[in-house]
């Protein structure tokens, strides 16, 4: 996915004057062949996150489309007042790419892992904040942010995740997808984001061998949250259980959450945040490795969904 992402840059900028390229200390020879057949659109500045962040402002407030790249630790948490009154202030078509996001640098541990990035980022006016959830949907939403007049958090997976995306779906920020869904009246409903949503099908699928109805909703824009596809489905459901690589305070389940409170209506379903605990971590490992420990696998995920429907009433 990152590859991906990265490589559309450079394939943007063949098309569109607008494009620059801006990374903090990464890896020799990134974007090479950008950088040589457009030296003056192609940045490499070592490690100065914060500067990067005002580079890019002063950048596009020129008429430029910065995308800027660097670890997602680095480019939320270390930017942030960077990210709120350089972009977000001043409302700039600055592109954040975040290496590593959720739990992807676990062998590096807490420093490392951005688990609280969509909190942190969706509370900003005028950010959007999206997660695909795989290369191919990658593509989609990197040709899609030529268009989107918005600062933009772009998080990313350590590549090598399954493609469970289709282009016949289509794609629009702040629109979500229908990944699998349920001719029943009263189905489960999974809404998911990110590389979770590969493993929320295979939860599904389980459960479904099983008897359950079951529907997946795939979330690639958490802010815009596509509100009216979620009042609808979530309507309709038994149940309603949020997926994401993240903590359970202030995510996609919370956005979720929020706005059943908010708009769904005087009957809700039953609603639980599937997510990473509330706690930094203490286990370095793989990133299945702190999934699973989290309950996030999805054995893990399908055991929770149990558990939460062995508790309702008879």
């Amino acid at each position: 996915m990152r590859k991906t992402c990265l490589d559309m840059v450079y394939e943007l900028a063949k098309t569109d004057p607008r494009v620059v390229f801006i990374g903090s200390d990464l890896s020799p020879g990134l974007l090479d062949e950008m950088k040589q057949e457009f030296p003056d659109r192609h940045y490499m500045e070592g490690v100065m996150e914060q500067h990067i962040i005002g580079m890019a402002a002063g950048m596009a407030m020129d008429g430029h489309m910065p995308y800027v790249n660097t670890i997602a630790t680095f480019i939320t948490r270390r930017c942030y007042e960077q990210v709120a009154m350089d972009l977000c202030l001043h409302h700039l078509p600055v592109r954040l790419i975040a290496n590593g996001g959720g739990v992807v640098y676990a062998p590096l541990g807490p420093t490392h892992l951005a688990v609280e990035d969509f909190a942190i980022m969706r509370a900003l006016p005028n950010m959007t904040v999206t997660a695909v959830s795989d290369a191919e949907e990658m593509k989609r939403l990197m040709r899609a942010t030529l268009d989107w007049p918005h600062p933009i958090y772009i998080r990313l997976g350590k590549g090598g995740d399954p493609v469970v995306s289709d282009e016949r779906h289509g794609f629009a920020i702040g629109k979500g997808i229908v990944l699998k869904p349920s001719e029943a009246s009263d189905p489960i409903l999974l809404i998911s984001c990110g590389v979770m949503t590969a493993r929320a099908l295979e939860a599904a699928e389980a459960l479904e061998r099983e008897g359950h109805a079951v529907e997946v909703v795939h979330i690639h824009t958490i802010k815009p949250l596509d509100e009216a596809l979620v009042l609808e489905r979530a309507g309709r459901a038994r149940a309603v259980f949020v997926i994401e690589e993240h903590t359970v305070i202030g995510g996609l389940g919370s956005a979720v959450i929020d706005l059943m409170c908010e708009k769904g209506g005087a009957r809700l379903p039953p609603m639980r945040k599937l997510g990473l605990r509330d706690a930094f971590a203490k286990l370095y490992g793989s990133q299945d490795d702190i999934l699973a420990d989290n309950g996030l696998s999805p054995d893990g995920i399908a055991a929770s969904i149990r558990e939460t429907l062995d508790s309702f009433p008879a």
